[in-house]
């Protein structure tokens, strides 16, 4: 009797340590690791079910620490859908070796200085850690060649490497990157030339903006192109995915084969010691950026650029700027344009779409409008089985993809999509195929035009 109780309570013993240990790999544990971006927080802006609510920050303390914690505390404190994250933070100078040898968690958040990314994200991969970074992951061809070397580490030790875009999440890159796979709509991808790409993709940030709610403190090293990265290997990243993810969708793309950066350049934003003061809330410039100060003590950032180069054979300009601030009732921009045997995608947001994102469809020469509407409506009602509520109307010589505003959900509203999709890639224990080599194409575009644009002087145009 004693033997079958002991043997028994074995088995319920060994059962619960089984059960226990699956859930402890089931579990996600967050380590978001020396934060200085607000994209940081906004990981944690929702809640996921799968996620333990304890979060471990490591840092070397000062103001990018303080902002990160008084974000997410924001976050629990609202009244509408407040989270509950539990943080707990580690200020120091070996911030980075605490973090190696306590880990604990499995996903390590990074979002922060630039210049340190890539090195954080190999010594992170090394110690078995997932990781989820904010764009660039690399800004430079040194970081390109180590990043490629983490992708490999993150295969062997049976780990996730994966960056925030944002953008694909945008519902307008959506329903453009669906129309484009309807050749009755679209036709094939044209190849375009250098003087006139089939592909134009422009984005516009400002350095003061908002975020969620309250005006956006940017550290001083934000400011620094060593630091943060110019436009080209920065923000370029998500114009850079954008052109990947809808033309070539689902797709391995080849950075030895597929891409060639054949033109880029650069040229500067210019900065009141006034602007930087109400952006960073510092009275001077600190002695790293005394060498972009110009004689008249205007902050010069190399934040504008260009790059043209050919995916497939398809021509395509990316240009990503920065200003200031957005004039008042505005944001942030996106423009993009794909040019297809039959017909043009395009999204403008500009006065005339009052500032929101707005897809339209363009038919080319010679293709006849009354053809090219049945083949539109008949599409729109194929996707809106998928996406409810939307129509196309015409818009002068145009038509209009109506979109509900459900489906606005917001910049913001991304970062939850993309952690949610990580988490979904986490339980798998994959990445879909396609997304490592077109990672590490990306990368590859955006730091060999970084790279070219570093050949000629900079320039105002």
């Amino acid at each position: 009797m004693k033997k079958n109780l002991a043997a028994t309570m074995l088995a319920i013993t060994l059962a619960q340590a089984i059960a226990f240990a699956q859930g402890a790999t089931e579990t996600v544990r967050l380590i978001t690791l020396d934060p200085g971006h607000f994209h940081a927080a906004l990981v944690q802006k929702f809640m996921y079910p799968e996620v333990d609510p304890a979060v471990n920050v490591y840092s070397p303390g000062g103001p990018d620490l303080y902002q990160h914690m008084a974000r997410v505390e924001s976050y629990n404190q609202r009244t509408d859908n407040p989270t509950h994250w539990e943080m707990k933070a580690y200020a120091g100078p070996d911030f980075l070796k605490m973090m190696l040898k306590e880990r604990p968690g499995n996903v390590v958040v990074l979002s922060g200085n630039n210049k340190r990314k890539t090195d954080y994200i190999c010594k992170s991969i090394d110690a078995g850690l997932n990781v989820l970074a904010d764009k660039p992951m690399a800004i430079n061809t040194c970081d390109f060649e180590h990043l490629r070397k983490a992708f490999d580490h993150a295969q062997r030790k049976q780990v996730l490497l994966y960056d925030i875009m944002t953008e694909r999440f945008e519902i307008t890159s959506i329903l453009q990157r669906e129309l484009a796979q309807f050749p009755e709509v679209f036709g094939t991808i044209e190849t375009g030339s250098a003087e006139n790409p089939a592909v134009v993709m422009e984005s516009v940030h400002h350095f003061f903006k908002e975020v969620s709610g309250k005006p956006l403190i940017r550290p001083a090293w934000c400011f620094d192109v060593r630091q943060q990265g110019e436009a080209l290997p920065d923000v370029g990243t998500h114009l850079v995915d954008l052109a990947q993810w809808i033309c070539f969708p689902d797709q391995e793309l080849d950075w030895r084969k597929d891409i060639n950066v054949y033109g880029a350049r650069h040229w500067p934003t210019r900065l009141t010691l006034e602007q930087f003061r109400k952006v960073t809330g510092l009275t001077e410039y600190p002695g790293f950026l005394k060498k972009s100060v110009d004689r008249n003590g205007a902050l010069n950032l190399l934040e504008n650029g260009e790059m043209r180069y050919t995916l497939r054979g398809v021509h395509v300009k990316i240009r990503p700027l920065w200003k200031f601030e957005a004039p008042e009732g505005t944001k942030d921009s996106h423009y993009a344009r794909l040019r297809g045997t039959k017909a043009n995608l395009e999204v403008r947001q500009g006065p005339a779409q009052n500032f929101q994102p707005t897809l339209y469809v363009e038919g080319r020469y010679g293709v006849k409008p009354k053809e090219l509407e049945s083949a539109l409506n008949a599409a729109i009602r194929k996707l809106a089985a998928r996406y409810p509520g939307i129509e196309a109307k015409p818009a002068g010589h145009l038509w209009q993809i109506v979109i509900p505003e459900k489906y606005a959900v917001g910049h913001e509203a991304h970062f939850g999509a993309v952690t949610e999709h990580f988490l979904h890639c986490l339980k798998d224990g994959k990445l879909p195929s396609w997304e490592v080599p077109n990672m590490v194409a990306k990368y590859y575009t955006t730091t060999r035009a970084y790279q070219l644009s570093q050949r000629s002087p900079a320039s105002d145009y």
